[in-house]
Order: structure tokens, then sequence, then C-alpha cells
């Protein structure tokens, strides 16, 4: 059996900010916490370099269909990434706790 290569999965400098941001604010309340949910979010965005295609497309009005794969981490977060050429592009990383009306308008 042929083993597929695996994707090289690139965070974007704006995912990056969003995710001190989202571990910043949480550590105000309990760092153990925050911790925790950094490795969360850093793992599942590891393990986009396998299948990343395994997780649906994001629907919504203004954004291009199936551009966006949608990965819910824990309870509130969302990793939004872009699957071009064995490439694994993370674009946004939100708190659905959140306001984010402004990513799909």
């Amino acid at each position: 059996m042929e083993k597929k290569p695996q994707d090289k999965v690139i965070v974007s400098e704006r995912s990056r900010q969003m995710l001190a941001g989202h571990v910043l604010f949480l550590a105000q309340k309990s760092p153990t916490a925050a911790r925790k949910i950094k490795n969360d979010l850093m793992d599942a965005i590891r393990s986009l370099h396998q299948m990343p295609e395994r997780f649906p497309f994001l629907n919504a009005d203004f954004i291009p269909p199936n551009k966006y794969h949608k990965m819910l981490v824990g309870k509130w977060y969302l990793i939004l990434y872009q699957v071009k050429d064995q490439m694994v592009y993370i674009d946004y990383i939100v708190d659905c706790r959140q306001d984010y009306g402004w990513l799909v308008r």
C-alpha cells in the first residue's frame, strides 16, 4: 500500500496573533486553562498534516463555496483553513463566544 505524502501546515501571522490573544485573555482568569486550550489548538493544527479534507467546508453567504474548511476545537474555538496542493493554510482561529460576523461580511 502506497503512503500518501503528508501535507505541510502553514499558520498565518494573523492566526498566530488570534491564538495568542485567546490564550492571553484566558490566562487572566486561569493560566491552567490557557495552557490547555493552547495545547489543544496546537495539537489540532498539527493534526491537519494528515487528511486535512476530513473536516467540512464553511458555508456562509459572503464566502466563496468550498474555500475554507472548518474545525471545531473544544467547546468554543473554530479554526478556518484552506487546502491547496498538499499545503494547509491556517487563516483564522476564532473564539465562537465573540462576535465574528466580520468574518462573513
